[in-house]
């Protein structure tokens, strides 16, 4: 049988989606939480003539309805068409300046900013410069300050930035004194660096340089004033024992009463497991709600507004009213001036686009979890996005980027947006439990136990069991990780 190939061209008819570029920044802008979306248009603004941000916008206020989009606008309102050249692209440009206010108030033209204006925003621009925090000093340049005032020869002085160098910021020597030696050029004698190492460890904080968790707080000990002879010795020999809270057992090794092991266990536990981390700033990142919930109780619900930095209106610059009309016998002057308002037009409906589904999202999330908000952590509900995505018609990746980053502030605390949305099981009254909920119900029930005998993650299955949770052992025991919750053994006291 034979095959005949041949090149026959053919028409076909095939249906494609195509991003076009305002869709794509509309879905950009719509994943950014409220301090990037700040710091968004203060770039569009700054690289953008044609845009500015409208007055009077600095207080939090609730979201008003947006305005009219181009499909509800009167038929003399035309979006801006880019490939004319004749007066009906400047009647177009006309309504466009019209439509997004270049006008002040008052209706007279403000082509350049106000002196009061200006010297307002300069205020603004150096406060915020005043108010940001100082660099906060490392911890290696903590250490290096104070080697450097140790009255020692060059040679231990070196070997000692080495070491400094090598030591991460829980304060703990991350490689060993042998690598450290083969590592150097020229080679280091192993003696010497041991001696440098000592050195190094008389250092504020007590418990620098450790190369164990174990040394670590034998270092911190010997600091101590006080007589510390029963913590070293359980440290030094029994440390296992210690992590597995074998208490009676150390107290029988060493030959002292339980109460003296107590009361030596008092000490230790005052100790620092990451020294480092006590004497530098921790750059805690600073969280900015984008959605708050307040509860009212005259008509019993719970109302949900954007804050500020979501609500900053945007609109044209009146300067480019000028621009505009000195431009219409400048050909090149035009083209530019209309690139510059698509642009700013695109932002603009971008950022009232994340506004509306923002808020939208939000008030369904705190339909749902209107439990969580009367009740607590243990009411959490099951939510998932494919459910909003079916009730709002769009696709769940558009739920996922308007709740991505963002955070909310309830009367229970801030929480991100995303953390009400979960999976879970359905308990024997039929109620469905997410899964957060489920593990607030082991921390509840470990909170509550008899610590003087504990319960087992086979106990804590029975106790949910009882519930109507069915859940596996294995599952306790991840939430209990997760919670930070330490075994029976190592939570019974004595």
């Amino acid at each position: 049988m034979s095959q005949i190939l041949s090149q026959i061209p053919r028409a076909l008819l095939q249906q494609q989606q195509r991003l076009t570029p305002q869709l794509i920044q509309a879905m950009d802008i719509l994943q950014l939480n409220a301090m990037a979306l700040e710091a968004r248009i203060a770039r569009e603004i700054d690289e953008n003539p044609a845009l500015e941000v409208k007055p009077g916008d600095d207080e939090i206020a609730e979201a008003q309805p947006a305005e009219k989009t181009r499909d509800e606008r009167p038929d003399g309102e035309q979006d801006l068409v880019v490939e004319g050249g004749d007066a009906r692209d400047f009647e177009r440009l006309d309504n466009l300046v019209s439509e997004y206010n270049w006008f002040e108030d008052d209706g007279e033209y403000q082509g350049t900013k106000s002196r009061a204006r200006a010297s307002e925003e300069g205020d603004i621009k150096m406060e915020a410069m005043a108010n940001v925090p100082a660099r906060s000093i490392s911890l290696r340049e903590y250490l290096l300050d104070q080697w450097n005032l140790v009255d020692t020869d060059d040679e231990t002085r070196r070997l000692g930035v080495l070491i400094i160098d090598s030591i991460d910021d829980t304060g703990r020597l991350t490689v060993t004194l042998d690598e450290l030696a083969n590592q150097a050029d020229p080679p280091i004698e192993l003696a010497r660096l041991k001696d440098a190492l000592a050195r190094v460890q008389q250092l504020d904080p007590p418990g620098i340089a450790a190369r164990s968790l174990q040394e670590c707080l034998l270092l911190q000990l010997e600091a101590l004033p006080a007589d510390t002879e029963l913590p070293r010795r359980i440290i030094e020999e029994h440390f296992e024992d210690l992590q597995k809270n074998r208490l009676p057992q150390i107290a029988k090794a060493l030959g002292v009463e339980l109460d003296e092991v107590k009361q030596a266990l008092s000490v230790i536990g005052r100790l620092s497991m990451h020294p480092g981390m006590d004497v530098i700033d921790q750059q805690v990142p600073v969280v900015v709600p984008d959605v708050i919930v307040e509860y009212d109780e005259e008509s019993d619900a719970y109302v949900t507004r954007l804050t500020r930095g979501n609500l900053r209106e945007l609109r044209i610059s009146p300067e480019f009213r000028r621009a505009l009309e000195k431009a219409r016998d400048d050909k090149k002057a035009r083209e530019f001036i209309k690139q510059k308002l698509e642009a700013a037009n695109a932002i603009i409906d971008a950022v009232r686009y994340r506004r509306e589904r923002l808020l939208d999202v939000a008030k369904a999330v705190v339909e749902a979890q209107r439990d969580f908000l009367d009740k607590g952590e243990q009411y959490l509900k099951v939510l998932r996005m494919s459910d909003l995505a079916a009730r709002f018609g769009c696709d769940p990746s558009t739920i996922s980027r308007t709740v991505d980053g963002k955070w909310i502030q309830t009367p229970r605390g801030i929480y991100p947006l995303r953390r009400f949305f979960t999976g879970g099981t359905e308990a024997g009254s039929g109620e469905t439990l997410g899964w957060d909920s489920i593990k607030a119900k082991v921390k509840e029930i470990v909170d509550n136990e008899d610590k003087t005998k504990p319960l087992s993650d086979d106990a804590i299955v029975r106790r949910l069991q009882a519930e109507g949770i069915e859940i596996k052992r294995r599952t306790v025991a991840k939430y209990r990780s997760q919670l930070g919750i330490p075994t029976a053994r190592q939570r019974r006291q004595y």
